[in-house]
């Protein structure tokens, strides 16, 4: 995916006048990850406001999609929370990334509730019954060594911010979304991305 000036006309509406291109001297280089196309990038080249008060918009150097930074260096749009997962099934990596989608928008109860439901799934998807409860999930993926002995805190974790989000009437904050997204990570890296990077040895004549 590649975006022409037209598209940052776009975004800058119609403040377009107020901004004017340089080169790699004027306005400096930036390091950031690109929420268009994830990879992280160093731009020299993009706008910058005229006034006292600057702000810039750099041009990906991969896919040339423009991300805004305030005053205060905050970027717009963010990039998704966490680091994609290899190797997943494809229910499994449609909830994750749906997750990570919800922390990049600002949406921390949705994205905690979304790694609620992608733990039971993956509790499911290794053999865990039906119509059972959040707690019976995640337990069974305890006590069936899918997550590591020494994160039994982690497990305790979970269990409380999944029943918060999904029984209480509690707003979830970007550290509750960050922390089960991190977690989910992990647990998707162990059980699905690791596996599949090492072959199994081949069976003996």
């Amino acid at each position: 995916m590649r975006f022409g000036l037209g598209f940052t006309q776009v975004l800058l509406g119609g403040h377009f006048d107020e901004y004017r291109m340089e080169q790699r001297r004027g306005i400096g280089p930036k390091s950031y990850v690109c929420s268009f196309c994830g990879h992280r990038v160093g731009p020299a080249l993009g706008f910058h406001s005229k006034g006292p008060r600057v702000v810039y918009i750099y041009i990906c150097s991969y896919c040339t999609a423009p991300t805004y930074f305030d005053l205060v260096g905050s970027q717009f749009p963010s990039p998704a929370f966490g680091n994609p997962v290899e190797s997943l099934p494809d229910g499994l990596a449609a909830l994750y990334n749906e997750a990570r989608s919800c922390a990049k928008s600002n949406s921390y109860t949705s994205a905690v509730l979304t790694c609620r439901k992608l733990l039971m799934h993956i509790a499911v998807e290794k053999g865990a019954p039906e119509n059972q409860s959040f707690l019976q999930y995640v337990e069974y993926l305890a006590t069936e060594g899918y997550v590591p002995r020494d994160a039994k805190g982690w497990v305790d974790h979970i269990r409380t911010k999944g029943n918060e989000a999904n029984h209480d009437i509690v707003i979830m904050s970007r550290g509750d979304a960050e922390n089960l997204i991190t977690f989910s990570e992990m647990l998707l890296k162990f059980i699905y991305e690791f596996p599949a990077k090492i072959k199994p040895p081949e069976a003996k004549p």
